[in-house]
């Protein structure tokens, strides 16, 4: 009677051959598990190009380990429940190993079917050592912020440090990062299209019928070797653009400068320490400035693990917070596209074509309109989770819930990203083809950002009164002579955006 096999169950966003559940693994005496579950494939509807990168992700990622000489179990069951048994049944494992998955429903899963679970190690930053500087923190009497956690990360990981500190003598380049759309025109990076094969086409061709958003035209790549061109290219082509104009906005520009490297990095096909490394190699050989690459840096050491250790640390009731008391439903036109504000019609293009905008529109655009018009914040997290490519839960509970809505009261953002039609006029191009005027407030050519910026300052007036960074707007509220006619707007704006007419 031969030895069981030990099975490696892998996810779809664990799709790296140094996963920790695979170190050591004997392709002799291990067996590879993926589970493809119709229940959540079909739970909501998720945006196409998000299901066919995951689903042809684990595909390729398959062939790779079956081709280094393990046996590959790929299985399509009704439940992740349903294909662990049927596999077990098949298999007799002696063992089933995983990665810790990065959500608390996964992790309870996983759990209660009896599979031993490895910390993950695909980010920079272990839930432990987070807990820990959490509790020291804390201990000081000081409340967790993103920007000491960042700085922590630069010391602990030795990141663009010289001998007497921060290289440059600083730590930060905002005022340097955040300059509106260059008026001269610029030769911005193009986006690398892979040729979608017969695999691709019988995934698209198998995604249910809920889902929506374009199918995928070769944006997002779906294998190791396809993340890596990416990379390359951004560092080559993208990353010295990025820093100055990574807060910009343009109508004909979706991309800018931006990396797009987030949907390699949630699967697990690139590694957050090889782009680390890459950009800081690309800085100190010269070939890209402090201040571009320290803007990057801090959205892949600081950013995106400070979400994923804050996700962990909120924990699982954190997604209901709703400090604002907002509860008007989503306005149609996050489902129909169609609305008059160009600002919000030309980022749901960008959200229905390619499952993907960019962090300003995200925040500044989508997540402003739902704060501003006090939209229900499960109901916005959970539209803004099936929309994007790179939507994993851990990502979008902090950043829709603690940042985009401040619905946490506080404890992620020191105070709401809410702006009117003045920031957007500023930092896009938007406004020069809208029906809507930026500079006023009232009136049926008012911008419903900038009506609804002093409307959001009016009615949330006594919770802000002390607020130190939020006390001083409600100074030049109380300025102006034309509240009543605010609010009257605001109202018929309201009417509009619950009409689909706005």
């Amino acid at each position: 009677m031969g030895t069981r096999p030990t099975t490696v169950w892998i996810l779809g966003d664990q799709l790296n051959r140094s996963i920790s559940s695979l170190e050591g693994a004997d392709p002799s005496s291990t067996v590879v598990l993926f589970v493809v579950s119709r229940a959540k494939l079909a739970a909501r509807p998720w945006h196409r190009q998000r299901l066919h990168a995951i689903l042809a992700g684990m595909a390729r990622f398959a062939a790779e380990l079956r081709a280094e000489g393990f046996r590959v179990d790929e299985r399509e069951a009704d439940t992740f429940t349903e294909g662990l048994a049927a596999h077990r049944a098949s298999y007799r494992p002696e063992t089933v190993r995983m990665m810790a998955p990065e959500s608390f429903a996964g992790e309870a899963l996983a759990r209660r079917l009896g599979v031993e679970l490895v910390a993950s190690n695909l980010f920079l930053t272990t839930r432990e050592e987070f807990g820990e500087w959490i509790a020291q923190t804390l201990e000081r009497g000081r409340r967790p912020r993103m920007e000491e956690f960042y700085r922590w990360q630069r010391r602990r990981l030795g990141i663009l440090m010289d001998e007497d500190g921060p290289a440059g003598g600083r730590w930060n380049f905002d005022s340097e990062n955040r300059l509106p759309p260059p008026r001269a025109p610029v030769a911005w990076p193009t986006v690398i299209v892979d040729q979608l094969d017969q695999l691709d086409v019988r995934i698209v061709a198998s995604l249910p019928d809920q889902a929506v958003g374009d199918p995928p035209q070769g944006w997002w790549p779906t294998n190791r070797v396809g993340a890596l061109r990416r990379l390359r290219a951004f560092i080559d082509e993208g990353l010295s653009r990025f820093g100055p104009y990574e807060d910009a906005m343009l109508a004909d520009e979706p991309r800018l400068a931006h990396s797009m490297l987030s949907v390699a990095l949630n699967l697990g096909l690139l590694h957050p320490h090889e782009v680390v490394e890459a950009v800081e190699r690309a800085f100190r050989d010269g070939r890209v400035g402090l201040s571009s690459a320290e803007g990057f840096l801090r959205q892949v050491i600081g950013w995106r693990e400070y979400v994923r250790g804050f996700y962990w640390w909120q924990g699982p009731t954190y997604r209901s917070q709703n400090a604002l008391g907002a509860e008007r439903p989503l306005p149609p036109a996050l489902a129909t596209g169609r609305t008059r504000m160009r600002c919000v019609r030309t980022t749901l293009e960008g959200v229905e074509r390619h499952g993907w905008v960019h962090h300003i529109q995200r925040l500044m655009v989508l997540a402003n309109l739902g704060t501003l018009t006090g939209v229900q914040p499960a109901a916005m997290l959970d539209w803004m989770w099936e929309r994007f490519v790179d939507g994993a839960e851990w990502v979008m509970v902090p950043n829709v819930i603690g940042m985009g809505l401040w619905a946490d009261g506080g404890v992620m953002a020191t105070k709401p990203y809410v702006a009117g039609g003045a920031y957007l006029r500023r930092m896009s191009d938007y406004c020069r083809s809208c029906e809507y005027d930026p500079r006023q407030r009232t009136g049926d050519r008012a911008c419903p950002f900038t009506t609804l910026y002093w409307w959001f300052l009016d009615r949330h007036r006594e919770r802000f009164a002390h607020h130190p960074r939020m006390a001083p707007l409600l100074h030049n509220l109380d300025r102006l002579g034309d509240l009543t006619a605010i609010r009257e707007r605001a109202r018929q704006i309201l009417e509009l955006l619950d009409a689909g007419l706005a």
